[in-house]
């Protein structure tokens, strides 16, 4: 099969304001970014206010591995299937990191045929809106430094600064800094360090702010630093919000782009659910809702990440509670939950297919857990053998759960054809009892307990010293109220990704609580996590290329 990019690129793209069009949205309601993108107004809202919402399917996965699961090919194929079968339907998914994209992943706009598309725009600058969240979140750390060097009238300590810097791009060298090196006009010396701008509050804002004056409040209230006697600076205090708010007037605006074979697709906001909340924007999702009849969204990584912060933190901002969830599992990453190399999981092996398995049944028990039915699919690959499909299969019948074969990254839409009307299937018949895990209310500590034991599987939390002050700190403060985001690694459904499967017998360790108030959540971090990812060995970036021509090449 042809690579990704030139799958993409030997498409052929319908106009964008057709599609538009086709969704009943106005020549006043888009804003183009040349033939086939564009931002979408958000008076489309007040105008379909009253229009029933369509139905939400929710797609997840069990754990990564680098054997692939394929959860936004098949979330995207499952809409070109749906659009097949003649179905109003629309994608919701997040916008592409660069640091990824260059690192270790590739791109990530689908893969073979079930793709978003244009996919060379959306996996690199696409409309800027990554670049105005870094910038925002750029100005912020600037106003702040600048406030305490021209005089310091709120008094801030200079050690007790928490917001640090962003760029979009995986660099350890930056994790962990000196700044204000130099003469007097430098600045003042200080300790700092820069995260990925996925992982910014500003764009878990973004992905969580209703509209514009919602986000403005929101950047009002992260918490900065503090001063000398201990109190709490926020964005407001340095009149910072009116400005941020300016710099992201368009990135809060949808973009709408296309599959391959031209449904509607959302692709907006890019939080990593690995170290942030990993879901696409409430606005997003909320105005897909009221312009098609089915809306097919996802979350990143397993369903003790993206899947959890969406039922748990999503729904409590938004009231967006999914119809049904979609868990994609792949026999070569069962293979290795099961302990086999990557470099085998191509070789049949049922041995360890059935104990990879395990990893499928915890988060089917998770997913359970929210109330949510469930729809595995089966995402096969060309070196699947037809006795691993059947043992899948049957294991998924002895869950009692709804399975599927899928065939969209080969076949596109036309091979989730029976994975689509099983989802129809379920939406029709099994309506969801959707309720989050914890109450808000709970004490921190309660909250991390819950999800330790009941979607981690861990016997119980451990706290470092510097945890067991942020939360001190925090509560103390009024803010042990807010939903927890657990940061930890996406390889395994412990906090050490070395651990397959399913492991038992481990216990939790929380490192650190780091206060996103104006996001609305307290993010905890868990084991050795870090906000700043690095480049690996081979970078994908060296394969990278452009010709005279302007035709890129080895982006997936």
């Amino acid at each position: 099969m042809l690579s990704d990019i030139a799958i993409a690129q030997q498409a052929k793209l319908r106009p964008i304001m057709e599609v538009a069009t086709e969704l009943e949205l106005t020549p006043d309601e888009i804003e183009l970014y040349g033939k086939y993108k564009a931002k979408v107004d958000l008076s489309v809202m007040k105008r379909l206010e009253d229009r029933p919402n369509g139905k939400l399917i929710y797609t997840t996965a069990i754990t990564a591995t680098p054997a692939g699961e394929g959860k936004t090919c098949t979330t995207i194929g499952l809409t070109q299937a749906l659009g097949k079968l003649g179905k109003n339907v629309i994608a919701c998914i997040r916008e592409p990191s660069l640091g990824p994209t260059f690192g270790v992943k590739g791109g990530a706009a689908g893969g073979g045929y079930a793709q978003v598309v244009p996919m060379e725009d959306i996996n690199l600058h696409f409309t800027g809106d990554i670049h105005a969240v870094s910038t925002a979140h750029n100005l912020l750390a600037a106003l702040l430094d600048n406030h305490i060097a021209q005089g310091n009238e709120l008094n801030i300590d200079p050690k007790r600064i928490v917001f640090r810097r962003v760029m979009d791009m995986n660099d350890r060298q930056l994790r962990n800094i000196v700044v204000g090196l130099g003469g007097l006009g430098d600045g003042y010396v200080r300790e700092a360090g820069f995260d990925i701008s996925v992982a910014s509050e500003i764009m878990a804002i973004l992905c969580l702010a209703d509209d514009l004056q919602d986000l403005k409040e929101r950047v009002g209230k992260i918490l900065v630093a503090y001063t000398y006697d201990r109190k709490p600076i926020y964005a407001k205090d340095l009149n910072a919000q009116g400005a941020l708010a300016v710099i992201m007037k368009d990135a809060i605006k949808p973009n709408l782009v296309q599959t391959l074979e031209g449904q509607p697709a959302f692709v907006h906001g890019g939080p990593f659910a690995n170290i942030a909340h990993g879901n696409n924007s409430i606005i997003a999702t909320n105005m897909a809702l009221k312009l098609a009849d089915y809306v097919v969204t996802e979350g990143g990584f397993a369903a003790d990440l993206g899947a959890e912060k969406f039922f748990d933190i999503v729904h409590g901002y938004s009231g967006l509670k999914p119809d049904v969830a979609v868990i994609v599992a792949s026999v070569r990453a069962l293979n290795m939950h099961g302990g086999v190399a990557r470099e085998d999981v191509a070789q049949t092996n049922l041995e360890a297919l059935q104990k990879g398995l395990a990893n499928l049944d915890k988060h089917v028990e998770n997913v359970k857990k929210f109330g949510v039915p469930i729809v595995v699919a089966i995402n096969q690959f060309p070196t699947d053998a037809p006795e691993e499909l059947e043992l899948v299969k049957s294991h998924c019948e002895e869950l009692g759960v709804h399975y599927a074969v899928s065939q969209v990254v080969a076949k596109g839409g036309e091979g989730g054809i029976e994975f689509a009307e099983t989802v129809l299937k379920v939406l029709d018949n099994e309506p969801a009892q959707f309720k989050p895990l914890y109450d808000w209310e709970q004490p921190i500590k309660t909250k991390l307990e819950i999800l330790a034991k009941e979607i981690y599987g861990a016997d119980g939390v451990v706290y470092a010293p510097k945890a067991e002050r942020s939360i001190r700190d925090l509560t103390k403060l009024g803010y042990g109220n807010l939903p927890v985001c657990v940061a930890k690694t996406q390889h395994s459904i412990s906090d050490n990704p070395n651990l397959k499967g399913a492991p038992r017998g481990w216990t939790l360790t929380i490192s650190d609580v780091r206060p996103s108030l104006g996001a609305g959540f307290l993010v905890c971090l868990a084991g050795d996590i870090m906000t700043m990812p690095g480049l690996p060995k081979k970078p994908a970036a060296e394969n990278v290329d452009i010709d005279a021509d302007g035709n890129i090449t080895g982006l997936f």
